[in-house]
């Protein structure tokens, strides 16, 4: 006798469905928000870019105006004087000396057997051997060429990130408002104003600190470059500054780039191994003790989500893609907190799964 199968065990083809077809649908729009972010990374990069940059000059205003009592205009404009006056500095330092540093990378090429000779004695043979066999293979010229190209893409784009600056400034106010009445609902634009709120405090936090703690670790490497003696310790020292931007692996580049530059340029390993050690120990101290000293829990992202970041960005973007992976991702880390049904992918990108005060409840 044939048994009709209950609704326990029946198959539900109706359900799979929707299901497989929800999966389509979000593959479909991941890879073409994917290719859109690759595509217009033109004009996407020099946006973002302004935008980090209107954040600290509205965190540097706000504490302009907690140490002086001033009006809020005047606050933003010596805000944005001395930010962007720090920008074309860090740009005209790069660019000035990226032709005398392409020149002295031929002369850099022919000192390799002669560095790593020196170096022998320090790590082995076998060892000095292996790296002469991959400094070999690496066009020094194409190498600094790629490391100032991203320069290249900020100073072509200044002016059109201190047009934004401005405009975004001017509208700073009026923004909140247009918000606020372009919601369907009074409950809807509260929680667009929370949201902003939240990516506001943590950009500003973020972008402050590392500021900062980049700019303190940058001239605790100059003096050393510059009792040193190396050549182009102004660019090394520019250099460490924007690579602290970098996590995790930016820290060690800003120490390996003015150490093979002295193992080169030197007849000792002495300043070899000063900058390896004392700006090694510096960037260690940095990193791990005042940094998040100072972040705290403001952050709140998982480390393995701050390399996949660092990786995803890197490679749509390029070199500013790596600069910008932190502070993009905590972006959407708190706007999908906002979401209830991209809350649970917020959990899994944070340290601990909690999400912050800010975030309504279920």
């Amino acid at each position: 006798m044939d048994k009709t199968p209950s609704s326990e065990t029946a198959p539900l083809p109706g359900r799979i469905r929707p299901s497989l077809a929800a999966t389509r649908d979000v593959a479909l729009i991941g890879a073409v928000a994917i290719w859109g972010l690759w595509a217009g990374a033109a004009f996407l990069v020099p946006l973002v870019v302004a935008l980090l940059l209107f954040v600290l000059i509205i965190a540097m205003a706000d504490r302009f105006r907690e140490l002086v009592a001033m009006p809020a205009w005047l606050a933003s404009l010596l805000a944005a004087v001395v930010v962007l006056a720090g920008l074309s500095l860090v740009i005209y330092i790069l660019a000035s000396q990226a032709t005398a540093f392409l020149r002295a990378t031929a002369g850099y090429e022919s000192e390799i057997d002669a560095a790593l000779g020196r170096l022998a004695g320090l790590v082995g043979t076998e060892l000095a051997t292996f790296l002469h066999d991959t400094l070999v293979g690496i066009d020094m010229s194409r190498l600094a060429r790629s490391t100032f190209g991203g320069v290249t893409v900020m100073l072509n784009s200044f002016l059109l990130i201190v047009l934004y600056i401005a405009f975004l400034l001017a509208e700073r106010l009026a923004f909140r408002h247009k918000i606020a009445k372009a919601a369907a609902s009074p409950l809807l634009g509260a929680e667009l104003t929370v949201m902003m709120d939240t990516i506001s405090t943590s950009l500003q936090r973020y972008v402050g600190v590392k500021s900062f703690v980049s700019a303190v670790t940058a001239a605790i490497s100059y003096g050393v470059f510059r009792a040193l003696g190396l050549e182009f310790p102004e660019t090394w020292a520019v250099l460490t500054f924007a690579l602290n931007f970098i996590p995790s692996i930016g820290s060690i580049i800003a120490v390996i780039f003015p150490a093979i530059v002295a193992l080169l340029q030197f007849d000792t390993l002495t300043p070899f191994v000063i900058i390896v050690l004392g700006c090694g120990t510096i960037q260690f101290m940095m990193g791990n003790f005042l940094d998040p000293a100072l972040l705290g829990r403001s952050l709140n992202m998982s480390t393995f989500m701050v390399m996949v970041a660092l990786t995803f960005w890197s490679t749509v973007w390029g070199l500013i893609g790596a600069f910008l992976s932190v502070p993009v991702t905590v972006c959407i880390l708190i706007v999908m907190s906002h979401v209830p049904g991209l809350r649970p992918v917020a959990i899994l990108m944070s340290q601990d799964g909690r999400l912050g005060s800010g975030v309504p409840a279920e």
